[in-house]
């Protein structure tokens, strides 16, 4: 079975989709892997090292496609009226794998299931434990959560811990993270590590204990509403008009003392909920900083701008753009493993496809298969 990978065009991509442990990793369940010169390159992974790996490289996209049983990518194919048909070459059959976005690129599932490609969308993968393994939003998660409080410091004219020193005492950052999933927990540890003072908000009740055991001081209003905030497969519910201004209000005044704010807080399909409104902006101290990791789904913070640091009643709002892709070589070595265990359902001991249709997993990543849009969440758009 031959395995494709070739150079992410998307802008603010530098991440790859296989990375040469990775390579390894699939040569060993018995695949042939043709990569694409330069694939690798701007997440530090040269073609040599590829290549000392076991894969073949080809000269270009067009190459590494043209005989491909199975496409690997980070981001989903350009298509071609975005100026680079990136589908272009596949064969009928064949299975694309990746973070394909389907919320946002519902057409682009309407081309997958005309040019007869199985697409598989990572974002998917259902949060048992059988799966963690395949967890792609967890592991770009992390280290998103990470790389906003080492923006955030860059951005911000003081200093994370407090300092003692002859010329006098510098006071420690407070730092509040707004949505306490796998980024936010991460950017607690990470802000904890440099020495501020951290506290966390989220809906989900459950997070109390998981923010409190890594030092933060948790922030919400608990009532009926807050136990009921999570869905079964471990995200954050819409909530109530009437919670979300109470927690508004909550947070109106907890905010008023921060010195860094950094928004994580997301709904899979769903625009990123406002957290922090004008009047907070204005109430916060000039010089604070406020990092939106949610900025590309609408943003968490009123101001924001995807790509762009703006100021704000003297605060810096900062919107990265795939942030994850900043720490690309982690990214990419953690994404790679991910796929590199989701193959290993489809694949059976001979080194070709086996694929079980009716597998949770497999069954939750399916967008198209057989010229259809299978996944019941798009069938009908």
């Amino acid at each position: 079975m031959q395995i494709a990978v070739f150079k992410e065009r998307r802008p603010n991509e530098k991440r790859v989709a296989a990375t040469p442990d990775s390579v390894k990793g699939l040569k060993a369940l018995g695949l042939n892997i043709s990569v694409e010169k330069g694939a690798g390159l701007e997440a530090g992974f040269t073609d040599e090292a590829y290549e000392k790996a076991g894969a073949t490289l080809v000269p270009d996209r067009a190459a590494a496609v043209a005989k491909a049983d199975v496409v690997l990518k980070v981001q989903r194919p350009m298509l071609a009226g975005e100026g680079n048909d990136e589908l272009a070459g596949m064969k009928p059959g064949a299975k694309l794998i990746g973070l394909l976005a389907p919320h946002g690129a519902k057409d682009a599932l309407k081309t997958y299931a005309e040019k007869k490609i199985d697409s598989f969308s990572l974002e998917l993968v259902p949060r048992i434990t059988r799966a963690q393994g395949m967890d792609v939003l967890s592991s770009q998660s992390n280290l998103a959560g990470y790389r906003a409080v080492i923006e955030a410091a860059a951005q911000f004219t003081r200093a994370f811990p407090m300092m003692m020193t002859a010329a006098g005492t510098v006071a420690p950052a407070r730092v509040l993270v707004m949505g306490a999933g796998v980024a936010g927990l991460q950017a607690i540890a990470t802000a904890k590590r440099l020495g501020a003072i951290v506290s966390a908000t989220d809906v989900r009740l459950v997070a109390k204990e998981q923010v409190e055991s890594l030092g933060a001081t948790f922030v919400m209003v608990q009532d009926i509403e807050s136990k009921q905030a999570e869905t079964s497969g471990g995200y954050a519910k819409e909530m109530s008009e009437a919670y979300k201004q109470k927690q508004a209000a909550l947070i109106a005044e907890t905010i008023k003392k921060q010195d860094v704010v950094i928004c994580t807080a997301l709904i899979p399909g769903r625009p990123a909920p406002r957290l922090v409104s004008d009047s907070m902006l204005a109430s916060m101290k000039p010089g604070s900083v406020v990092v939106d990791l949610a900025v590309e789904q609408g943003g968490n913070c009123e101001g924001a701008k995807a790509g762009e640091t703006v100021q704000r009643h003297g605060v810096k709002i900062v919107g990265p753009l795939n942030i994850a892709s900043a720490v690309a070589a982690d990214a990419s070595s953690l994404y790679a493993r991910n796929i590199l265990n989701f193959l290993g359902l489809m694949v059976d001991k001979t080194g070709n496809l086996s694929i079980d249709w009716e597998d949770e997993i497999i069954k939750s990543v399916t967008l198209t298969r057989d010229g259809q849009i299978v996944h019941p969440q798009f069938r009908a758009s």
